[in-house]
């Protein structure tokens, strides 16, 4: 496939995304009258709804899946494995933690329009990311392995000490803390989109400006140092940049899990594996994909809303097995 071709691709890909983000704000079991929506000054309740409520949560999924693919394709470059997803060094599991602890602890104050429910999920994943780095450089250098190996155990750590806690904690407790592991864009607002955006811009951007050097690391470190990459410091900066995002979604979204593996792969077996136009597919479908996600989950059922980490477990599961099972025929 020819680069002309591949930039046609993502032009489609792009008018699709933006083509999603005008019509899912008025998929609803009541649809707003467009004559009293764009009303100067109006303050009728169908205005209210889709202005206050839809188009916030639409901007917020498209920024999430967007940040959320972001992730998945960065890591699969830098651990070459094809499986990595934006949780893999176990920024989930901190964050959650620190949701768990908060909500155990019944912690209830805000600092820079941040409740401390979010506050606690921030440093949590920070944390994380601290945990992971001081592990891979006690071995002298960032190698994948010790950082991907650091952390899947520190996943699994926090992991049994959220489970621990919510054993522990009574009945209202226990429940938001399942209700915020399963991962929800209901809550959005204009406060938590321009809160998210900062993180999701800066990743982007320091990510795009990388691609060179992600193709290079995602062959081999020797391949990379030999084209005159700095190992090192280009493994440094994509982790941090890309955890912090990922930390960043997962403090306003919570977990929110499949949609980092799902869209780089499908997006490279349609694209190919240049990072130079994955990355921006993968944006572009990422955000295409939890947008629609998050569109069932809120029109599934008229009785209560699904948390949209379910519709995206739903989805990403029978892909993880096939992709699980096309790996596997293609070893010797």
């Amino acid at each position: 496939m020819t680069d002309h071709t591949k930039s046609k691709l993502l032009v489609a890909l792009l008018g699709i995304t933006l083509l999603c983000a005008l019509v899912t704000p008025w998929l609803g079991y009541h649809l707003p009258q467009w004559n009293v929506i764009f009303r100067p000054g109006a303050d009728d309740m169908d205005a209210i709804i889709f202005w206050q409520i839809r188009v916030p949560r639409v901007l917020l999924s498209l920024l999430a899946g967007a940040g959320l693919s972001l992730g998945g394709v960065v890591f699969q470059a830098l651990f070459r494995n094809p499986l990595a997803t934006p949780f893999t060094l176990g920024v989930a599991s901190g964050a959650s933690l620190g949701v768990t602890i908060a909500i155990v602890s019944g912690i209830h104050f805000s600092l820079l329009g941040l409740s401390g429910t979010s506050l606690a999920a921030l440093s949590g994943a920070i944390l994380s990311i601290a945990l992971v780095y001081g592990i891979a450089r006690a071995s002298g250098k960032l190698s994948p392995t010790t950082m991907l190996l650091g952390g899947v155990a520190i996943s699994f750590f926090f992991s049994s000490l959220i489970l621990l806690l919510q054993y522990l904690s009574d009945a209202g407790s226990s429940f938001r803390i399942l209700h915020w592991l399963m991962g929800d864009i209901s809550r959005a607002s204009m406060d938590s989109v321009l809160q998210l955006a900062p993180f999701i811009i800066s990743g982007a951007l320091i990510v795009s400006l990388l691609h060179r050097e992600l193709n290079l690391l995602s062959i081999t470190d020797d391949m990379a140092a030999s084209r005159g990459v700095n190992v090192d410091r280009s493994r440094q900066l994509l982790f941090f940049a890309v955890s912090l995002m990922v930390a960043g979604i997962i403090t306003v979204c919570g977990p929110i899990g499949f949609v980092g593996i799902m869209a780089p792969h499908i997006c490279r077996l349609i694209i190919g594996s240049n990072h130079r136009f994955l990355i921006p597919a993968s944006l572009l479908f990422g955000a295409t994909f939890l947008t629609i996600c998050d569109t069932l989950a809120r029109n599934i059922s008229s009785a209560a809303e699904v948390p949209v980490g379910i519709i995206t477990a739903i989805l990403g599961g029978p892909f993880f097995l096939w992709l699980l099972l096309r790996k596997n025929r293609s070893l010797p």
